[in-house]
């Protein structure tokens, strides 16, 4: 995996079976893909193979790894995640603290109804299906979250393997929630309603007062990356 733009060095690409039949391979002209870290590059899916193998198929005369964002993930979760598993997981847990859902606007009374038919609907989910209440306030300033609905969600987190833990990072940092990322990796809601969610504020601002050019750049940029997440987490399930 190459972590800048080059030019293309390959006729074809295509996902084979692994030998061990442990897994599945992106081969380029036969020769086994690595990670940017040089790992083995194992996937758990055929399908997660051949989307990955489709992305380099598609790669022009240069080669785009931002145009790559399923190999990316992929390599993410060998080589950033495996490693760092224990690291991951306390990020993550400490969303709940600060959880995005969680503060809500004190005005106008248009955005707080927004915000409560957006959000609410996924704490309720978190309490009954995940065991996970959590506190919400008016305003910014921080609040205490319940020591026992912490562990729970540290749990829930530490459930998912390797793969699946990458995309729930991903769908965390870019929402600031993981409630919105739990419910996602859960299948409550898709990518999409996850980007609405975390962008919810940011929508309505622009609604008041326009968009700049920083601003829609952004938005679309967290976009691309919920549902690239979403697409990735649907070739892990296949």
């Amino acid at each position: 995996m190459v972590t800048k733009t080059i030019n293309r060095f390959y006729k074809k690409a295509e996902a084979v079976a692994d030998d061990s039949a442990s897994g599945w391979r992106v081969h380029l002209d036969g020769r086994a893909v690595k990670t940017p870290a040089k790992a083995e590059f194992l996937l758990p899916t055929e399908v997660l193979a051949k989307e990955i193998a489709a992305e380099w198929e598609a790669q022009g005369e240069k080669i785009l790894p931002s145009t790559m964002p399923i190999m990316q993930l992929a390599a993410t979760a060998i080589d950033r995640v495996a490693p760092n598993r224990a690291v991951v997981v306390a990020e993550l847990t400490g969303y709940g603290r600060s959880d995005l859902l969680c503060y809500r606007a004190t005005f106008p009374e248009d955005l707080i109804e927004r915000q409560a038919k957006a959000w609410q609907p996924l704490l309720d989910w978190a309490a009954k299906e995940l065991g996970v209440e959590l506190a919400v306030t008016e305003g910014v300033m921080p609040i205490s979250q319940d020591d026992k609905s912490l562990v729970r969600l540290q749990d829930h987190v530490e459930s998912f393997d390797d793969y699946y833990l990458t995309a729930l990072h991903n769908l965390t940092t870019v929402s600031g929630s993981l409630i919105v990322g739990l419910a996602t990796l859960k299948g409550q809601i898709d990518a999409q309603t996850a980007f609405k969610c975390a962008m919810l504020d940011e929508e309505y601002a622009i609604e008041q007062w326009g968009e700049d050019h920083e601003a829609v750049a952004r938005r679309d940029r967290h976009k691309a990356e919920l549902l690239a997440t979403g697409r990735y987490l649907g070739l892990l399930s296949s």
